[in-house]
């Protein structure tokens, strides 16, 4: 297949483009900044999974505390009802040594109550101080995403104009390309690898392997407006010179 040299220094140009496309793309794909968010993102889900935790144990805590202070309740209700009982002296020996022996039994029994009470009190407390420790965290980590995420906005925008300004080249040099030509570079990138590529001295600038002396002396005898193929990948070998890869 013949091209002119303009045509192929188009090609080459085009090849250098659709080189660079494919690094913004690659490195769309591999941001530091998408990193940062997933990695902050993740922390800060896991900080919502340890509030959610502490919030039900402190729930837990509060329906204990409920429970003790209405049993104390009931213990101090039953202490002043018997207290009132010995005091008004309508009790005989049988029922007052009962009252007394009762009344033991329900100051021992509120002791333990309000020494449980205080032990929950106690977790609460702690408890509490960790859900504070971790709503900072939380406040802090949603800060710090928003940061994160701006510098992600960034960098895409950054790539997406890069994008559309390559795109827009790409364009005008394919509208200005031989359709057959332009065909034929497409068919070998579609393969998965570069469709074109200098010749580099003895290398493909495709595929960056060396050409054998053979090959590399019948390629430099061919005509300059004779397409020729790069016999490692295949890849149209451009011989321009002064064009910078």
């Amino acid at each position: 297949m013949k091209a002119e040299v303009a045509q192929q220094r188009s090609l080459l140009e085009l090849s250098k483009l659709d080189a660079e496309l494919s690094r913004l793309a690659h490195r769309a794909a591999h941001l530091p900044q998408r990193e940062a968010c997933e990695r902050i993102q993740a922390e800060s889900t896991a900080a919502d999974d340890r509030l959610a935790a502490i919030r039900i144990a402190l729930d837990d805590l509060d329906a204990q505390v409920s429970r003790f202070e209405s049993d104390i309740e009931a213990v101090r209700q039953r202490e002043d009802r018997d207290r009132a009982l010995l005091q008004s002296g309508a009790t005989d020996a049988k029922q007052l040594s009962d009252l007394q022996h009762e009344l033991e039994t329900l100051i021992r029994r509120q002791t333990s109550l309000e020494d449980s009470l205080l032990e929950v009190m106690e977790r609460r407390e702690e408890l509490q101080a960790r859900l504070d420790a971790e709503q900072v965290a939380i406040e802090a980590l949603q800060a710090e995403l928003a940061t994160a995420r701006q510098a992600l906005d960034d960098a895409i925008a950054e790539i997406n104009e890069a994008r559309q300004l390559h795109s827009s080249r790409r364009d005008r040099l394919t509208a200005e390309l031989d359709p057959a030509l332009c065909a034929l570079y497409e068919r070998q990138r579609a393969g998965g690898g570069p469709g074109a590529g200098p010749l580099l001295g003895c290398r493909c600038g495709a595929c960056r392997l060396e050409i054998d002396r053979g090959e590399l002396s019948r390629i430099s005898a061919a005509p300059e407006d004779e397409l020729v193929r790069c016999p490692e990948c295949g890849a149209i070998l451009l011989r321009v010179k002064g064009f910078d890869q």
